[in-house]
């Protein structure tokens, strides 16, 4: 399984939100490059990165710090926030990123989702962000009727291979993952499942593990120290 440290970008600075709101933030580095060079040098084998400004208008606001974070790493990094459309799919993917998010466009606009599994494969990775069950969309926002596990059926379907499934109303909050959400879609389809939101304990990333979850996003747990780098590096 792996574990991914996230750096959620607002503002230029590495943030983080509680539940998603953009009210309830914290701020723990105005450098995020620097961040991503801390986790790196602790042993982080993959980066993921939120362009939270990007999630919330639809448009890439922090590009030029994400092109700064994938040329000071020597590890791969996933991008999300902001990724409607196929051009700014590309633009991420030739500035060095290893894999994509795709959040709100995968159901707003169904033929972007299928032009962009044509093209980028498994660069690609659909971001689910839910609630009560249901899929979010537009910076966690505004709700969609479309159920969470119905709409990772239907993805795979058309080929998606890897998903971020959030569970909003944990995350932020360390009081741990939406594990039978998690464990549902691990079950009821093929597709490689990566946990976040609520991860806020070693015995937390050691569950998701044991359900079969491909990774696990953790944020807010190893910024306050609930989780160090150190026990990440266990579960690798």
């Amino acid at each position: 399984m792996i574990v991914f440290p996230a750096i959620d970008i607002r503002d230029g600075k590495c943030v983080r939100l509680l539940k998603g709101e953009f009210d309830k933030e914290t701020v723990y580095s105005d450098d995020p490059v620097e961040m991503a060079l801390n986790w790196q040098s602790q042993g982080a084998k993959y980066i993921h990165i939120v362009d939270l400004d990007g999630a919330r208008t639809g448009s890439q606001k922090n590009f030029e710090i994400i092109e700064k974070i994938i040329n000071a790493l020597d590890i791969p990094v996933q991008i999300g926030g902001g990724i409607r459309n196929l051009e700014t799919a590309r633009k991420i993917i030739n500035a060095g990123a290893e894999r994509i998010i795709i959040g709100t466009s995968a159901i707003t606009e169904p033929y972007t989702l299928i032009e962009a599994i044509n093209e980028l494969e498994q660069k690609l990775v659909v971001g689910i962000d839910s609630k009560d069950g249901y899929v979010a969309i537009k910076g966690w926002e505004k709700m969609s009727a479309r159920t969470t596990l119905d709409f990772a059926k239907e993805i795979e379907l058309l080929g998606v291979k890897t998903i971020i499934c959030t569970e909003i109303s944990r995350d932020g909050t360390l009081q741990g993952p939406d594990i039978e959400g998690i464990k549902a879609l691990v079950e009821q389809t093929e597709i490689d499942v990566v946990a976040s939101g609520g991860v806020g304990c070693f015995n937390d990333l050691i569950k998701l593990r044991e359900i079969g979850a491909a990774g696990a996003i953790v944020g807010k747990a190893l910024y306050s120290g609930n989780i160090t780098m150190e026990q990440i590096i266990e579960i690798y």
